[in-house]
């Protein structure tokens, strides 16, 4: 990242790391076709061997329960149009990331299948009640019953044990898109008890270009491409052999990553105080529930989140309004719509997510710099509104 700058947009990707840059150097350096038999190739085979063991052993899962994709949408896209070939409906959150929403949207209309939004409520939760109350109204299983981990957005963690329970009693797989909770919370597939779980490397200080999704136990996946017989015929092709180094060598390094975050959970609670104390109207979206430690939703409604970004950037400081996804599209995000909040505030909603990187100096001058630009976009409101 640029020097001087403030980068406070971690959940849009995360800078990477030494561990991996020096993995996929070695990784180039190396060359190789996993696919080939001779020595440079077994080579590149034993690379990818060893990132799919320390993927694995970051969520509890086997090895061989991992297929490497492009990253978490794909692994998302994977998931949900391999289930949309089963009968019964798709069961999605309404807070969902847009490769599970759109996903599962078009997977059902290509399928003939009903599309369910589990409503949250207004901490942007989804209560097992919610869930159970559509899955009682359902007349058969449903092909799949899927909710984020951690919200992009928002950060809320969601119950999902319970929620798996749930629809597992109902005769649905379940399946979760991690790739926000790795490397912020532990997570554990035989704890969370899920069917499927979505990975993205550059949101733990890996590579973008690099994802995963693992399997439990009897889980079916059905392949999207064919022509090779790459990570168990799954996703056929010559894997992206660097990227895979990378993403191996920053899931060894989560739990250190780990460590951090009561630290980083402390430089978010400052931040919010020092940022509400700015301005009484300003609302942490989602503060009432269980959150990831670096991650804050904010809201001044009135004002607008995209020039609130701009503003920011000119200044020296990196952060998104609302999911990174979005940039460059304007309107009320979905999460706040779907947690309650009107336009007035879901358009004024702005993302501040933090790292290992950060430090109480950078929450000091990021609210520095902020609290001129709140206090000359109320003013410049308020005139408009007076005349």
């Amino acid at each position: 990242m640029t020097t001087g700058r403030i980068y406070l947009d971690h959940n849009a990707t995360a800078p990477l790391i030494a561990a991996a840059r020096a993995a996929m150097l070695d990784a180039l350096d190396a060359g190789g076709n996993a696919s080939s038999v001779h020595e440079t190739g077994r080579r590149a085979r034993a690379r990818i061997e060893q990132a799919r063991a320390h993927v694995a052993a970051m969520v509890g899962a086997r090895s061989g329960d991992v297929s490497f994709t492009s990253g978490g949408t794909e692994a998302n896209n994977h998931i949900i149009q391999s289930a949309a070939r089963q009968e019964g409906a798709l069961v999605v959150s309404s807070i969902e990331h847009p490769s599970v929403l759109e996903a599962a949207s078009e997977a059902a209309r290509a399928a003939g299948r009903e599309l369910r939004l589990i409503p949250c409520d207004r901490d942007g939760l989804i209560r097992p009640e919610a869930l159970q109350q559509i899955l009682e109204a359902e007349p058969c299983p449903p092909a799949l019953v899927s909710v984020m981990l951690a919200n992009n957005e928002t950060g809320v963690i969601q119950p999902i044990a319970e929620l798996a329970r749930l629809a597992h009693a109902a005769g649905a797989p379940m399946h979760s898109d991690a790739a926000q909770a790795a490397g912020r919370i532990p997570v554990a597939m035989a704890e969370l008890g899920v069917d499927y779980l979505s990975l993205s490397a550059h949101k733990m200080g890996g590579p973008h270009g690099a994802g995963a999704v693992i399997t439990g136990c009897g889980a079916a996946l059905h392949p999207l491409l064919f022509g090779g017989g790459q990570e168990r015929k799954l996703r056929p092709g010559t894997e992206n052999l660097a990227g895979i180094a990378g993403f191996g060598a920053a899931a060894e390094q989560v739990e250190a990553r780990l460590g951090e975050m009561n630290r980083i959970k402390g430089l978010r609670e400052e931040l919010e105080k020092r940022i509400q104390a700015l301005d009484a109207q300003i609302l942490v979206l989602g503060g009432g529930a269980d959150r990831l430690p670096n991650t804050s939703l904010l809201a001044r409604p009135g004002l607008k989140a995209e020039t609130i970004v701009m503003a920011l950037d000119l200044d020296g400081a990196a952060i998104s309004a609302g999911a990174a996804c979005s940039s460059g599209k304007t309107g009320a995000g979905h999460v706040p719509q779907a947690m309650g909040y009107g336009d007035d505030a879901a358009r004024a909603a702005f993302r501040v997510s933090l790292g290992p990187e950060n430090s109480l100096e950078d929450i000091a001058r990021f609210a520095d710099i902020l609290a001129p630009i709140i206090e000359r976009m109320t003013k410049n409101r308020t005139g408009r509104m007076a005349a």
